[in-house]
């Protein structure tokens, strides 16, 4: 199984506003940077579709280190997405889980690979962290301009 490492950010100018995602995929010496936006989004589904787009790039299973600075997405599917299934996606406050589209998505692109989630801290100089934070800046402030 291949091994890769994929860096992940959202970014949102206003909440909701628009929004950008950035990704860094790598594989030994070989890198790919994506990136896109969204006119009217959240920070959290910016951070998720980043995590989505990254992981969906790869064509076949691979070994996955993912790092993001979002606890929302790293607790989300590592801690309380087997929570929301069994209630039948309400949270613990019995309200309807906030952007299910995008956790049913997730789900979907992570069964296909094997993940080992890593946490980082954003905005402290990580350099792959800072790289991606600066492609999802960049597209929400173009879908912002275009707006």
């Amino acid at each position: 199984m291949k091994q890769v490492e994929i860096f992940t950010d959202g970014a949102c100018k206003g909440n909701p506003g628009p929004g950008g995602w950035g990704v860094l995929l790598r594989m030994g010496r070989h890198e790919k940077e994506m990136s896109g936006s969204e006119v009217d989004t959240t920070n959290n589904r910016m951070e998720m579709t980043a995590v989505i787009r990254g992981l969906n790039a790869l064509i076949e299973p691979c070994s996955v280190d993912l790092y993001s600075d979002s606890k929302y997405v790293i607790d989300g599917i590592t801690k309380w997405v087997e929570g929301w299934k069994k209630r039948g996606w309400v949270n613990a406050s019995k309200k309807p889980v906030k952007n299910a589209d995008l956790w049913h998505e997730l789900i979907d692109a992570v069964g296909r690979h094997d993940v080992t989630w890593h946490w980082v801290r954003g905005h402290n100089g990580h350099p792959e962290n800072e790289r991606v934070d600066q492609l999802a800046s960049e597209a929400a402030e173009r879908i912002g301009a275009a707006k």
